[in-house]
């Protein structure tokens, strides 16, 4: 499925591919790789709330802002709360750039073998073949509480805002 008008980058438009999820869905399945090339999945993180943080690229300005951001903020969360960073970059680059920003809360992950991510979420830019900066909140129920897919791109997400519905989500 493809949908245009949600997303932009510099003012031009962009194609979404995949579904619209909406809060209250059962959050999809999906694989991912880590900085070791092992696969990963959200059974790995059962019993947690996850916070799936996305970005097109960690080796940008605004994403590198985002995984930082997201970083200091797990320093103030319960153990139950698991942040998972999802990217198409390539694992390596993944693995380089945590080392290198002292990202060590955060679970960076690779979205570019097969899009599994981005194509289940609905945030798979066809012109592109990167993420659409968004965030997703899921309860340990595996519901989704919370979404935003920012509309420009270039710009950061509303912190405040996920932050605020992490702490109502269980």
């Amino acid at each position: 499925m493809a949908r245009t008008g949600i997303v932009t980058v510099k003012g031009n438009p962009l194609t979404l591919l995949g579904p619209a999820l909406r809060v209250g869905d059962k959050a999809p399945d999906f694989t991912v790789l880590d900085g070791e090339l092992k696969e990963k999945s959200p059974g790995d993180f059962s019993g947690k709330v996850k916070v799936i943080s996305v970005t097109p690229s960690l080796d940008t300005p605004v994403c590198d802002l985002q995984a930082r951001r997201f970083n200091e903020e797990a320093a103030k969360l319960p153990e139950d709360v698991v942040i998972l960073n999802i990217s198409m970059d390539l694992p390596f680059a993944i693995s380089r750039f945590c080392t290198s920003a002292g990202i060590d809360r955060v679970r960076a992950f690779s979205d570019h073998r097969d899009a599994s991510f981005g194509n289940n979420y609905g945030v798979l830019i066809r012109e592109l073949r990167l993420l659409a900066r968004s965030i997703f909140i899921i309860g340990k129920d595996d519901v989704i509480r919370y979404i935003e897919i920012v509309p420009e791109l270039t710009n950061q997400p509303d912190y405040e805002k996920a932050l605020e519905a992490l702490k109502k989500t269980g």
